[in-house]
Protein backbone atom coordinates (compact mmCIF):
# COMPACT_ATOMS: atom_id res chain seq x y z
CA UNK A 1 0.00 0.00 0.00
CA UNK A 2 2.40 2.17 1.01
CA UNK A 3 4.60 1.73 -2.32
CA UNK A 4 1.64 2.20 -4.28
CA UNK A 5 0.10 5.64 -2.56
CA UNK A 6 3.49 6.91 -1.60
CA UNK A 7 6.20 5.90 -3.89
CA UNK A 8 8.43 8.81 -3.85
CA UNK A 9 8.37 8.59 0.28
CA UNK A 10 9.41 4.83 0.62
CA UNK A 11 11.82 5.42 -2.17
CA UNK A 12 13.61 8.24 -0.27
CA UNK A 13 13.44 6.04 3.23
CA UNK A 14 15.42 3.15 1.12
CA UNK A 15 18.06 5.70 0.15
CA UNK A 16 18.17 7.32 3.48
CA UNK A 17 18.54 3.82 4.65
CA UNK A 18 21.22 3.07 2.61
CA UNK A 19 23.09 6.12 3.16
CA UNK A 20 22.80 5.18 7.16
CA UNK A 21 24.21 1.69 6.27
CA UNK A 22 27.53 2.69 4.48
CA UNK A 23 28.24 5.82 6.85
CA UNK A 24 28.30 2.95 9.45
CA UNK A 25 30.10 0.86 7.28
CA UNK A 26 32.74 3.10 6.66
CA UNK A 27 32.92 4.13 10.59
CA UNK A 28 33.58 0.29 11.43
CA UNK A 29 36.04 -0.16 8.60
CA UNK A 30 37.94 3.07 9.93
CA UNK A 31 40.14 1.46 12.21
CA UNK A 32 41.19 -1.16 9.83
CA UNK A 33 42.41 1.07 7.20
CA UNK A 34 44.03 3.39 9.59
CA UNK A 35 45.98 -0.17 11.25
CA UNK A 36 47.37 -0.74 7.29
CA UNK A 37 47.53 2.29 6.41
CA UNK A 38 49.72 3.51 9.28
CA UNK A 39 51.90 -0.16 9.32
CA UNK A 40 53.62 1.93 5.78
CA UNK A 41 54.29 5.24 7.81
CA UNK A 42 57.42 5.97 9.33
CA UNK A 43 57.59 6.81 13.10
CA UNK A 44 57.52 10.55 12.67
CA UNK A 45 54.85 10.22 10.30
CA UNK A 46 52.42 8.92 13.14
CA UNK A 47 53.21 11.89 15.36
CA UNK A 48 52.03 14.45 12.76
CA UNK A 49 48.70 16.30 13.66
CA UNK A 50 46.33 16.08 12.33
CA UNK A 51 47.44 12.63 10.80
CA UNK A 52 47.74 11.94 7.47
CA UNK A 53 44.75 10.10 5.91
CA UNK A 54 47.54 8.58 3.62
CA UNK A 55 50.63 7.89 3.87
CA UNK A 56 52.57 10.29 2.09
CA UNK A 57 56.04 8.77 1.66
CA UNK A 58 55.09 4.77 1.90
CA UNK A 59 57.51 3.01 3.30
CA UNK A 60 57.93 -1.18 4.24
CA UNK A 61 60.18 -0.53 6.32
CA UNK A 62 58.55 -1.64 9.49
CA UNK A 63 57.64 -4.82 7.58
CA UNK A 64 61.13 -5.24 7.38
CA UNK A 65 62.15 -4.86 10.25
CA UNK A 66 59.40 -6.93 11.86
CA UNK A 67 60.16 -9.92 9.85
CA UNK A 68 63.78 -9.99 9.53
CA UNK A 69 66.18 -8.20 11.77
CA UNK A 70 66.32 -10.23 14.82
CA UNK A 71 62.74 -10.15 15.85
CA UNK A 72 61.60 -13.42 16.48
CA UNK A 73 57.99 -12.73 14.51
CA UNK A 74 57.71 -16.16 13.54
CA UNK A 75 58.39 -18.16 16.62
CA UNK A 76 55.71 -15.71 18.07
CA UNK A 77 53.17 -16.47 14.89
CA UNK A 78 54.37 -20.26 15.45
CA UNK A 79 53.02 -20.12 19.21
CA UNK A 80 50.00 -17.88 18.64
CA UNK A 81 49.03 -20.69 16.08
CA UNK A 82 49.39 -23.73 18.55
CA UNK A 83 47.88 -21.50 21.37
CA UNK A 84 45.05 -20.43 19.69
CA UNK A 85 44.97 -24.04 17.50
CA UNK A 86 45.27 -26.27 20.50
CA UNK A 87 42.57 -24.49 22.10
CA UNK A 88 39.81 -24.31 19.83
CA UNK A 89 40.01 -28.12 19.50
CA UNK A 90 39.86 -28.39 22.86
CA UNK A 91 36.93 -26.18 23.53
CA UNK A 92 34.67 -28.13 20.43
CA UNK A 93 36.18 -31.14 22.01
CA UNK A 94 34.85 -30.19 25.32
CA UNK A 95 31.82 -27.80 24.56
CA UNK A 96 30.17 -30.05 22.10
CA UNK A 97 30.22 -33.29 24.90
CA UNK A 98 29.21 -30.92 27.88
CA UNK A 99 25.98 -29.42 25.10
CA UNK A 100 25.08 -32.47 24.15
CA UNK A 101 24.56 -33.65 28.07
CA UNK A 102 23.20 -30.50 28.76
CA UNK A 103 21.15 -30.49 25.72
CA UNK A 104 19.63 -34.42 25.33
CA UNK A 105 20.27 -36.07 28.91
CA UNK A 106 18.40 -35.97 31.91
CA UNK A 107 20.03 -36.27 35.19
CA UNK A 108 19.73 -34.38 38.88
CA UNK A 109 20.32 -31.04 39.14
CA UNK A 110 20.70 -30.48 35.10
CA UNK A 111 19.54 -26.87 35.11
CA UNK A 112 20.57 -25.75 38.21
CA UNK A 113 23.54 -26.73 37.01
CA UNK A 114 23.79 -25.03 33.82
CA UNK A 115 22.51 -22.02 35.05
CA UNK A 116 25.10 -21.51 36.93
CA UNK A 117 27.52 -22.36 34.76
CA UNK A 118 26.14 -19.16 32.45
CA UNK A 119 26.57 -16.89 35.93
CA UNK A 120 30.24 -17.35 34.76
CA UNK A 121 30.23 -15.32 32.28
CA UNK A 122 28.98 -12.35 34.09
CA UNK A 123 32.72 -13.12 35.99
CA UNK A 124 34.88 -10.31 35.22
CA UNK A 125 38.26 -12.24 34.15
CA UNK A 126 40.49 -10.40 36.15
CA UNK A 127 38.76 -11.88 39.09
CA UNK A 128 40.28 -15.35 37.92
CA UNK A 129 44.27 -14.54 36.98
CA UNK A 130 45.59 -15.02 40.40
CA UNK A 131 43.30 -18.18 41.24
CA UNK A 132 44.54 -19.48 37.65
CA UNK A 133 47.99 -18.01 38.03
CA UNK A 134 49.00 -20.21 41.44
CA UNK A 135 47.12 -23.40 39.58
CA UNK A 136 49.34 -23.15 36.83
CA UNK A 137 52.32 -22.52 38.87
CA UNK A 138 51.69 -25.95 40.91
CA UNK A 139 51.21 -27.44 38.11
CA UNK A 140 54.55 -26.50 36.34
CA UNK A 141 52.90 -25.13 33.50
CA UNK A 142 54.00 -20.81 33.93
CA UNK A 143 55.74 -19.78 30.58
CA UNK A 144 54.34 -22.52 28.73
CA UNK A 145 52.20 -22.88 25.89
CA UNK A 146 49.93 -25.57 27.66
CA UNK A 147 49.22 -23.36 30.35
CA UNK A 148 48.18 -20.51 28.08
CA UNK A 149 45.86 -22.34 26.60
CA UNK A 150 44.64 -24.22 29.04
CA UNK A 151 42.48 -21.60 31.10
CA UNK A 152 40.36 -21.35 27.96
CA UNK A 153 39.48 -24.92 27.38
CA UNK A 154 35.84 -24.29 29.62
CA UNK A 155 34.31 -22.10 27.89
CA UNK A 156 30.61 -21.64 29.31
CA UNK A 157 29.60 -19.70 26.37
CA UNK A 158 30.74 -22.19 23.70
CA UNK A 159 28.80 -24.82 26.29
CA UNK A 160 25.72 -22.54 25.64
CA UNK A 161 26.67 -22.25 21.76
CA UNK A 162 26.12 -26.23 21.47
CA UNK A 163 23.37 -26.62 24.01
CA UNK A 164 21.03 -24.10 22.16
CA UNK A 165 22.12 -25.79 18.83
CA UNK A 166 21.65 -29.62 19.93
CA UNK A 167 18.33 -29.05 20.97
CA UNK A 168 17.58 -28.23 17.74
CA UNK A 169 18.05 -31.60 16.59
CA UNK A 170 15.18 -34.33 16.56
CA UNK A 171 15.43 -36.83 19.11
CA UNK A 172 14.26 -39.33 17.32
CA UNK A 173 17.69 -39.85 15.36
CA UNK A 174 19.49 -40.37 19.00
CA UNK A 175 16.79 -43.01 20.61
CA UNK A 176 17.21 -44.84 16.09
CA UNK A 177 20.90 -44.84 17.11
CA UNK A 178 20.43 -46.44 20.74
CA UNK A 179 18.66 -48.92 18.94
CA UNK A 180 20.85 -49.74 16.51
CA UNK A 181 23.11 -50.46 19.37
CA UNK A 182 25.65 -47.14 19.33
CA UNK A 183 27.33 -45.97 22.79
CA UNK A 184 27.03 -42.28 24.21
CA UNK A 185 30.40 -41.81 22.36
CA UNK A 186 29.15 -43.20 19.17
CA UNK A 187 26.31 -41.44 19.14
CA UNK A 188 28.24 -38.08 19.87
CA UNK A 189 30.48 -38.75 17.33
CA UNK A 190 28.20 -40.40 14.88
CA UNK A 191 25.21 -38.24 15.15
CA UNK A 192 26.13 -35.08 17.06
CA UNK A 193 29.03 -34.05 15.46
CA UNK A 194 28.10 -34.28 12.00
CA UNK A 195 24.44 -32.77 12.25
CA UNK A 196 26.74 -29.92 14.54
CA UNK A 197 29.00 -28.45 11.87
CA UNK A 198 27.71 -24.92 11.40
CA UNK A 199 27.57 -24.65 14.85
CA UNK A 200 31.25 -26.08 15.34
CA UNK A 201 32.15 -23.84 12.60
CA UNK A 202 30.88 -20.54 14.37
CA UNK A 203 32.12 -22.08 17.67
CA UNK A 204 35.59 -22.71 16.16
CA UNK A 205 35.58 -18.63 14.87
CA UNK A 206 34.90 -17.77 17.98
CA UNK A 207 37.19 -18.97 20.46
CA UNK A 208 40.20 -18.98 17.56
CA UNK A 209 39.61 -15.08 17.72
CA UNK A 210 39.38 -14.76 20.87
CA UNK A 211 42.16 -16.50 22.17
CA UNK A 212 44.41 -15.20 19.56
CA UNK A 213 43.41 -12.00 20.55
CA UNK A 214 43.87 -12.61 24.18
CA UNK A 215 46.50 -10.28 25.28
CA UNK A 216 46.36 -9.92 29.08
CA UNK A 217 46.65 -13.78 29.64
CA UNK A 218 49.72 -14.89 27.40
CA UNK A 219 51.34 -11.51 28.64
CA UNK A 220 51.18 -12.81 32.47
CA UNK A 221 52.18 -16.35 31.12
CA UNK A 222 54.93 -15.48 29.20
CA UNK A 223 58.25 -14.94 31.23
CA UNK A 224 61.01 -15.81 28.37
CA UNK A 225 61.16 -13.87 24.63
CA UNK A 226 60.58 -16.91 23.05
CA UNK A 227 57.82 -17.76 24.86
CA UNK A 228 55.76 -15.11 23.50
CA UNK A 229 52.70 -14.66 21.25
CA UNK A 230 52.42 -12.51 18.41
CA UNK A 231 50.34 -9.63 20.19
CA UNK A 232 52.18 -10.21 23.29
CA UNK A 233 55.74 -9.68 20.78
CA UNK A 234 54.88 -6.75 19.02
CA UNK A 235 53.33 -4.79 22.03
CA UNK A 236 56.73 -4.78 23.41
CA UNK A 237 59.03 -4.14 20.08
CA UNK A 238 57.17 -1.32 19.51
CA UNK A 239 58.43 0.44 22.35
CA UNK A 240 61.67 2.60 22.02
CA UNK A 241 63.86 4.30 24.58
CA UNK A 242 62.02 8.02 23.94
CA UNK A 243 58.33 7.45 21.79
CA UNK A 244 56.33 4.35 20.69
CA UNK A 245 56.73 2.91 17.22
CA UNK A 246 53.52 2.99 16.16
CA UNK A 247 54.36 2.29 12.79
CA UNK A 248 55.97 -1.26 13.60
CA UNK A 249 52.90 -1.86 15.96
CA UNK A 250 50.89 -1.24 13.61
CA UNK A 251 52.78 -3.28 10.89
CA UNK A 252 52.63 -6.18 13.64
CA UNK A 253 48.66 -5.93 14.33
CA UNK A 254 48.38 -6.05 10.05
CA UNK A 255 50.70 -9.02 10.32
CA UNK A 256 48.30 -10.76 13.04
CA UNK A 257 45.44 -9.78 11.40
CA UNK A 258 45.90 -12.03 8.30
CA UNK A 259 45.40 -15.21 9.86
CA UNK A 260 42.43 -14.16 11.67
CA UNK A 261 40.86 -12.65 8.18
CA UNK A 262 41.80 -16.35 6.53
CA UNK A 263 40.08 -17.72 9.10
CA UNK A 264 37.35 -16.36 8.85
CA UNK A 265 36.51 -16.46 5.16
CA UNK A 266 37.32 -19.90 5.25
CA UNK A 267 34.60 -20.68 7.64
CA UNK A 268 32.48 -18.38 6.89
CA UNK A 269 29.82 -20.31 5.36
CA UNK A 270 29.64 -22.42 8.90
CA UNK A 271 29.61 -19.32 10.93
CA UNK A 272 26.33 -17.76 9.30
CA UNK A 273 24.81 -21.27 9.20
CA UNK A 274 25.64 -21.69 13.10
CA UNK A 275 24.14 -18.04 14.30
CA UNK A 276 20.91 -18.52 12.35
CA UNK A 277 20.05 -22.16 12.83
CA UNK A 278 21.96 -22.14 16.52
CA UNK A 279 19.46 -19.30 17.39
CA UNK A 280 15.87 -21.12 16.73
CA UNK A 281 15.14 -24.06 19.21
CA UNK A 282 13.95 -27.01 17.33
Amino acid sequence: MRTEIYPSIWKGLKILALLVVIILAITFLMPLYWMVTGSFKVMTATYVVPPDLFPKNPTIENYIQLLFRNIPSFRWLTNSFIVAGGATILIILFSSLAGYSFAKKRFPGRTILFWLLLATIMLPLQVTFIPLFILMRRLNLFNTLLGMLLPGVAWPFGIFLMRQFIQTIPSEIIDAGRIDGASEIGIWWRIIIPLSKPALGALGIFSFMGVWNDYMWQLVMAKDVKMMTLPVGVSGVMRGQTLINYGLGMAGATFAFIPMLVIFLVFQSYFVKGLTMGAVKG
